[in-house]
């Protein structure tokens, strides 16, 4: 009992000091994802402590960090754009449709909870994965770049441009060495302090926090706790064309987050050698979203970054996330106006950093070792990530793998031809009969010169789909015209039920045999259960 207590409380102690670690890591990054977005950095503050704190307690994955996050951000920047022209009397009505947007995607996402669709991140291949970081990293750094700019869109003029760069490179240095002398420190929070350090006692003219606030027309970060919105109903009339133009921002917002987040609860999942539950993360991420989007939050889902520190900070348990989101809320009701002193400068340096990282570099390394269809998922998931967003591309992606999978198994069906004594040819089929497969199926046979008895063998082949079992009844139909005696050898049961069902006269063509094969189609649960319980008997 008293080991089990020391180890309960050196796990505790773990937890606390890593969800420090992250909570301090956490505020430069909801700040920095909030100008993505083109929202009050409080926006990405509230986004980050309420999404953090609900799926830390009631997640699928504990020691999972869920807050504001890029991929999320360059979606919103464009629906919060598009809404500011939707107000009347030039009224900004933006951050408006993204409370109700992030609502709606709440729900989405909790329904693929109940639905049970988490498990369905297993059918994204390597090749999407690593195409989605480097078009997330892509699109990041390149919504940084109008951070150089001014308020009209011009480019800083030469010397206010250098300096801009020259503090964005200072923090990415120092991200990338202080790391090197110590791991206790976090990297991204001492680089924006030594940043703002040089900005306020140097008196350097650049923007800050503050300064794009009020360029934006808002009156600067003003700290205290989420207020529950409910002038968006009043300012966004709830009719069908609001529906339809928040509905595409949704659906695409709801399945990036589930995306990123159960792609993370993978990765994760590797660290650890532990199991998380898919679908009691997108309950939570869909619950957290909703409660975010009424009470002023910018939505939000799992962060890779923030959740790779925590795990390596020694974080495990559900208390860490739960540290990390209440010490924000701490900084958040207290350190506002500090926050307004850090200079633009530093941000983007943290969000350099995070391309740096998020970017699979490997996947240069590889180009020449994968196979050519490989690439071009990569570079097509990528490519669209740019172009249109997440969503889309991983879309595009499964489809194109799923392709590419179809038609090499579709090369992959043989027939191996015999004679028996008795002058039956037989066809022994290898390979798996699908619908990617079924002209090739159907070239192997000679209806025409084969002679009057025929047998076709599948004890090497599997019948995996509806269009399988048509291309066989069509066979047999061909040769019964001809005038000829065809039987069919090794079908699995299920497979025969099928085809019984379709015309009794398949039973003078199958034959039963001991050694049928007993695999069981998606198209026959009675079968499929059956069949397991005799597998387990």
């Amino acid at each position: 009992m008293t080991e089990f207590i020391r180890k309960r409380a050196a796990n505790a102690k773990d937890d606390i000091l890593s969800g420090v670690t992250v909570a301090l890591a956490l505020v430069p990054e909801a700040v920095a994802f909030a100008f993505v977005a083109g929202v009050d950095p409080l926006v990405g503050l509230y986004a980050a402590f309420m999404v953090g704190l609900v799926t830390s307690v009631f997640g699928g994955r504990p020691g999972m960090i869920s807050g504001a996050t890029g991929a999320l951000a360059v979606v919103m920047v464009s629906l919060v754009a598009e809404g500011n022209t939707m107000g009347a009397d030039g009224e900004n009505l933006g951050l408006y449709y993204l409370f109700i947007t992030v609502i709606v995607m709440g729900i989405i996402q909790m329904l693929a909870g109940i639905l049970k669709l988490g498990k369905f991140v297993r059918l994204i291949p390597h090749p999407v994965m690593m195409g989605f970081v480097n078009g997330l990293a892509i699109v990041i750094f390149l919504s940084q770049l109008g951070m150089f700019k001014d308020a009209s869109g011009n480019w800083f003029q030469a010397s206010q441009l250098w300096v801009m760069v020259a503090l964005v490179a200072l923090t990415m240095g120092i991200m990338y060495g202080l790391p090197k002398l110590t791991k206790k420190l976090p990297e991204a929070l001492i680089g924006i302090l030594v940043v703002s350090a040089i900005v306020i006692f140097g008196k350097l003219d650049v923007p800050t926090v503050g300064s794009f606030i009020r360029d934006g027309g808002g009156e600067g970060l003003r700290g205290g706790l989420p207020q529950f919105q409910l002038d968006m109903f009043n300012k966004v009339p709830l009719n069908w064309q609001t529906f339809t133009f928040i509905a595409p921002y949704a659906l695409i917002l709801a399945a990036i987050g589930l995306i990123e987040s159960l792609m993370t609860l993978n990765l994760i999942d590797e660290l650890t050698e532990t199991r998380g539950n898919a679908n009691r993360e997108c309950m939570a991420q869909g619950g957290a979203n909703i409660i975010t989007g009424f009470f002023g939050g910018m939505g939000g889902c799992a962060m890779i970054g923030q959740s790779l520190i925590n795990i390596k900070s020694g974080g495990r348990t559900r208390l860490s996330g739960i540290v990390a989101a209440l010490l924000l809320l701490m900084f958040i009701l207290f350190a506002a106006p500090y926050i307004e002193q850090i200079p633009i400068a530093a941000l983007v340096g943290v969000m350099f950093m995070v391309v740096i990282g998020t970017f699979a570099w490997s996947s240069f390394r590889i180009l020449n070792k994968i196979p050519l269809s490989d690439v071009i998922v990569l570079v097509a998931v990528s490519s669209l990530t740019v172009i249109f967003d997440l969503a889309i591309a991983v879309i595009a992606g499964v489809i194109i793998s799923a392709l590419v999978f179809s038609w090499e198994n579709a090369k992959r069906i043989r027939a191996r031809k015999r004679m028996k004594e008795d002058g039956t040819k037989v066809y022994e089929i290898w390979g798996p009969l699908f619908f990617g497969s079924i002209i090739a199926f159907n070239e192997k046979f000679d209806v025409k010169n084969d002679p009057d008895k025929v047998e076709v063998d599948f004890i090497e082949s599997r019948v995996s789909d509806h269009s399988a079992i048509e291309a066989i009844f069509n066979l047999v139909h061909k040769y019964e015209e001809a005038g000829k005696q065809i039987k069919l050898t090794h079908l699995s049961e299920d497979c025969k039920v099928l085809l019984y069902k379709s015309s009794p006269k398949f039973r003078e063509v199958i034959v039963e045999a001991i050694d049928d094969p007993r695999y069981y189609l998606a198209e026959d649960p009675e079968a499929f259960t059956k069949g397991l319980a005799e597998y387990k008997l």
